[in-house]
């Protein structure tokens, strides 16, 4: 029996999102790329690669990975490469895509044998997080000055757009696309594809995706381009638990129980956005504050009522975990890392990865 903590992928739920986004394809003409950053373990890239288009990046390690691990169509993006990885990254891709028109004009050359992009910034998104809203102000992520714009239209052919975070509102999904339409429309006729990115709740449950299907069709056929979506979390929402054991209970003002995984180390977003885990049921009479074992005191998964009183040994299974973990887990405290499982279609449960002592030690000087 593998030894919590450990994350566990369900490629069964893994593949009802797999089926939702080639629906979508097929009924739009959109094509899918899985992003990287949200989610890169290629362990199950053989169950995604039957259902997507390929994979899109944000750094030279990640569009070697999506290269060389998912194949099919290798899009490269970064806020800003390195005179040292744009030749490696050039020979990844199949198209890059750059941040800033002075970043175009610096590496257009030595990209010249690739197809080039550039982001634009429509300077609205759905984010509720100042954090990670593209269009804060001041944001450094991509061009909105569509006469600038017009004057490097000879060195590009496309357009990468990333507005949408978090998003499960087909309505504000379609406003702000007609309002980019209605600022750079000029700009996305003479081009030959578009990239809406990602951020798209689309494989939730109870969106509309006959309408959403339909609206990139549409925006497709009225500017003459391909459509591309970039999926992370909606690629693998639901998919994945992270397995947790109870180590200690104790009791000041809250009953608490401390198990053998950390937010900070192991789900880092719900530190950064200040979110609970997920847990179910979470029904019953006995409330737990759920707590990591890392030295933070901050290091919280959230309260949840359970059945049973809980005591040591038990198992918590907290769900929804495959986005932006495994790509940010770390080596706080020098906690123990969790193994990566993946459970087959026909139940199997395999191990895929186990990290050690000296996988800590030589991710150190």
């Amino acid at each position: 029996m593998l030894q919590t903590p450990y994350y566990l992928i369900d490629k069964a739920k893994l593949l009802q999102n797999m089926e939702k986004i080639a629906y979508v394809r097929e009924r739009s003409g959109a094509k899918a790329l899985l992003a990287l950053k949200c989610f890169a373990t290629w362990a199950v890239f053989d169950l995604m690669r039957d259902h997507m288009d390929g994979t899109t990046s944000s750094s030279l390690n990640e569009v070697r990975l999506g290269h060389q691990r998912f194949g099919k169509e290798t899009h490269a993006y970064s806020v800003a490469y390195a005179d040292y990885e744009i030749d490696e990254v050039i020979t990844h891709a199949d198209k890059i895509i750059f941040n800033s028109i002075s970043q175009l004009e610096r590496f257009a050359g030595k990209a010249s044998g690739v197809v080039r992009g550039l982001r634009l910034n429509p300077q609205i998104s759905s984010s509720s997080f100042d954090l990670a809203d593209p269009a804060r102000p001041f944001s450094r992520l991509g061009e909105w000055d569509v006469a600038k714009i017009e004057r490097i239209m000879d060195k590009i052919n496309g357009f990468m757009i990333h507005n949408n975070c978090e998003n499960s509102d087909f309505g504000l999904f379609d406003r702000m696309l007609g309002e980019i339409e209605q600022k750079f429309g000029t700009l996305l006729k003479k081009a030959e594809w578009v990239s809406l990115g990602g951020g798209i709740h689309f494989t939730g449950q109870d969106y509309p995706v006959d309408a959403f299907a339909d609206r990139l069709k549409a925006f497709s056929q009225r500017y003459g381009v391909q459509v591309y979506l970039e999926p992370g979390e909606a690629s693998i929402t639901k998919s994945t638990t992270l397995e947790t054991t109870v180590l200690d209970t104790l009791y000041n003002g809250k009953h608490l129980a401390v198990v053998d995984s950390s937010i900070e180390a192991h789900m880092l977003d719900l530190l950064i956005y200040r979110e609970n885990a997920k847990v179910q049921p979470n029904s019953g009479p006995h409330r737990y504050m759920v707590c990591g074992k890392s030295c933070l005191a901050g290091d919280i998964f959230g309260e949840f009522d359970f059945q049973h009183q809980l005591k040591v040994g038990d198992r918590i299974s907290f769900q929804d975990t495959a986005g932006y973990t495994m790509v940010k887990k770390n080596w706080f405290n020098g906690v123990k890392m969790p193994a990566i499982a993946v459970k087959e279609l026909d139940g199997t449960i395999r191990t895929v990865r186990e990290f050690t002592y000296a996988d800590y030690e030589q991710s150190l000087s």
